[in-house]
């Protein structure tokens, strides 16, 4: 009676559970190390509760070395190719990305503006078979991230602009103090800066019950005792809670530019941006954005 030998190497012939057409990581993730195709697996299973743990304790999970060097290198090149599409910022924006209010203090927080330089190259202009799309597509990335969150359903975001851009930093950029407006996002670092480009967060300092503005005042002011910093490799995988989170990428230096991928995933497959927030970010607002403009359902400032 003969057997089957089948090789372990062999890429499966057709979808799994996850999806009607399956997305082939293994070209971006070790899949040997993460293993996040194979839900028993235990690799798998620590891995997701040490991202549960860094989340719990710090609003944010790092897992280095995520991405194979080939990913790295193919998702570098593709946005060095359309890095001309880039809309670089010379704007003075507050944490909340919100309009100045002379009805408050001068040092309300949301009467703090900095001048943030960084750029977006927008999730519309990818590549037709960006690296980053597809990996941003595949609903094992979906269920996985998921899972580190310990929040679901999650849902791809319906942002044209900002589902997954590539944020850029040249020389002498910064980005400053900010929430963001989606509930969490990805980050995947695919080019480090020569100098500078520290991702530095202030976790959970407010919350749908409270916008403790007078920390967040102190933070920007210069008050240190709640920042943590972070500084990311190339390949790196951060999974980060920006809504409750004041956050900052600190100025870069050199020619080389930082950049990072931002595959940004949501719990409500309704929400966008705000139009004030698309234009603060990613350079214009589209009908959809005022289409779908509607108070948010946690009520905090943005």
């Amino acid at each position: 009676m003969s057997s089957l030998a089948i090789d372990p190497h062999d890429k499966p012939s057709g979808p799994s559970a996850y999806a009607a057409a399956e997305i082939d990581l293994h070209e971006c993730i070790d899949l040997v190390e993460f293993p996040i195709h194979e839900i028993g697996n235990p690799k798998r299973q620590a891995l997701i509760k040490h991202a549960r743990e860094g989340l719990e304790a710090f609003g944010c999970a790092h897992v280095p070395n995520f991405l194979t060097p080939a990913a790295v290198k193919a998702m570098r090149e593709e946005a060095t190719r359309i890095i001309d599409k880039a809309r670089p910022a010379d704007a003075k924006i507050n944490p909340y990305l919100t309009a100045d209010d002379e009805t408050l203090a001068e040092d309300h927080p949301k009467r703090i503006f900095s001048r943030r330089t960084s750029s977006f190259i927008n999730s519309d202009e990818l590549e037709a078979d960006s690296l980053l799309r597809k990996i941003y597509d595949s609903d094992i990335m979906v269920h996985f991230i998921s899972e580190c969150l310990n929040v679901g359903p999650i849902y791809r975001w319906a942002d044209p602009l900002g589902r997954n851009p590539y944020s850029v930093m040249k020389n002498g950029d910064y980005f400053p103090w900010h929430f963001d407006g989606n509930d969490f996002t990805v980050s995947l670092l695919v080019q480090e800066a020569e100098t500078g480009g520290d991702f530095e967060y202030c976790p959970n300092i407010r919350t749908a019950a409270n916008e403790n503005f007078d920390d967040v005042k102190a933070a920007l002011k210069g008050d240190r005792s709640q920042v943590k910093v972070l500084k990311l490799k190339e390949g790196d995988l951060q999974i980060f809670r920006g809504r409750n989170s004041l956050h900052r990428v600190t100025p870069t230096g050199g020619n080389t530019p930082r950049i990072i991928a931002l595959p940004t995933y949501v719990t409500d497959p309704y929400h966008v941006n705000r139009p004030h927030h698309a234009k603060a970010f990613y350079g214009r607002a589209m009908p959809i954005h005022v289409e779908r403009e509607r108070t948010r359902l946690d009520g905090l400032t943005d």
